[in-house]
């Protein structure tokens, strides 16, 4: 199971919303919304002082068959508090490989961000098949995923960063792609 199985996640979501949260007061109505459109999952961003408290919102609601991640995790701390919430999966904007065995370690599913070839490569040498492409818009887009997916063919991606509505469905085309993260759902 490679990276405490994050493919299962995102083969179960194709469509991950992105969200950085400003009170706890917007995590029910938000997650309810998802819900009423058919999407069972959200990732929550690390980018306010907030985060961690929407996070355990979003988890408290309990409602069954809905994934909830962190996103922008950087830290071993960050993973030991994600954990102890139990999130369902995390992701990471980069890769580090200082925090691969606190990643490994947690149980909890995780996806870390690449951008270029040497990012990828250091991923495979951890032994991980699967990455956010971030901030895809910035690295490529579609045309750097159809490379990758010659260059690197048993790699997946769920690329994030600039994918709206009208172009999310061009990147699921992809046979290298898995799902697609971004912020248009909310």
């Amino acid at each position: 199971m490679k990276q405490n199985n994050i493919r299962k996640i995102l083969q179960e979501n194709p469509v991950i919303p992105v969200v950085s949260f400003n009170s706890t007061e917007e995590v029910e109505p938000t997650i309810n919304e998802l819900v009423n459109k058919g999407i069972n999952c959200i990732e929550i961003t690390l980018r306010n002082e907030r985060a961690f408290s929407c996070i355990q919102s979003a988890k408290a609601l309990n409602i069954s068959g809905f994934d909830v991640g962190v996103g922008t995790i950087v830290s071993e701390e960050q993973i030991q508090q994600a954990a102890e919430i139990g999130v369902d999966f995390m992701v990471s904007p980069g890769i580090n490989k200082n925090l691969s065995d606190a990643l490994m370690n947690s149980g909890v599913p995780f996806i870390p961000g690449v951008a270029t070839p040497s990012e990828i490569i250091l991923g495979m040498e951890l032994g991980w098949d699967t990455f956010k492409f971030f901030p895809a818009n910035l690295f490529g887009g579609i045309k750097a995923l159809k490379t990758y997916s010659n260059v690197f063919p048993d790699i997946l991606f769920c690329p994030t960063g600039g994918i709206a509505e009208d172009t999310h469905q061009n990147y699921l085309e992809l046979s290298n792609v898995v799902s697609v993260g971004g912020s248009w759902l909310v």
